[in-house]
């Protein structure tokens, strides 16, 4: 089974990508949700890659589900989407890591009117996202093998992710 691993920062649209791949009939999971992700009490970001979601709480996954999804052999192909300060841990279960990137305007204006998720309607969170941009991006364009400039139109993004999964 290849497990493919779609990352980036808040906007660059790994909802929609993730949410299209279940529509045309791929195993496609947002870990971005209650039942993968969880709300915990943090004290100190001191060695972590990112400064907190709020200042004493983190959404990180859980990692005994994100777990049990990556061991578990009932598809060719796994979608997970998401980016938290513990998917570190997964990374060497994945084939592929594909960074999901996009022009900072074009993130601002996403989070602005995006209406699946209320995260980047607070002039605080859209500054926390564009310092993630510099702070995180380039940690998460080292990690992955892959990049994708999400500005194109969704049916370009998806061509360009289905041909490197065909072709790996």
């Amino acid at each position: 089974m290849k497990r493919i691993l779609l990352t980036g920062m808040s906007g660059t649209g790994k909802s929609t990508i993730i949410s299209e791949l279940a529509a045309r009939g791929y195993k496609a999971v947002d870990a971005d949700c209650d039942e993968f992700s969880e709300w915990v009490e943090v004290t100190s970001n001191a060695g972590t890659l990112e400064s907190p979601v709020e200042v004493d709480r983190d959404w990180v996954w859980r990692e005994d589900r994100i777990q049990d999804l990556l061991s578990t052999e009932d598809t060719d192909v796994l979608f997970l989407s998401g980016c938290a300060e513990n998917m570190r841990k997964f990374l060497s279960q994945f084939n592929h890591v594909v960074l999901l990137s996009a022009p900072t305007d074009v993130i601002v204006e996403r989070l602005r009117t995006r209406t699946n998720n209320q995260y980047g309607k607070h002039p605080d969170e859209i500054a926390r996202v564009l310092g993630l941009v510099e702070t995180v991006e380039p940690l998460l364009r080292r990690a992955a093998g892959h990049e994708i400039d999400t500005s194109a139109s969704l049916e370009d993004v998806m061509a360009t992710l289905l041909r490197l999964v065909r072709h790996t």
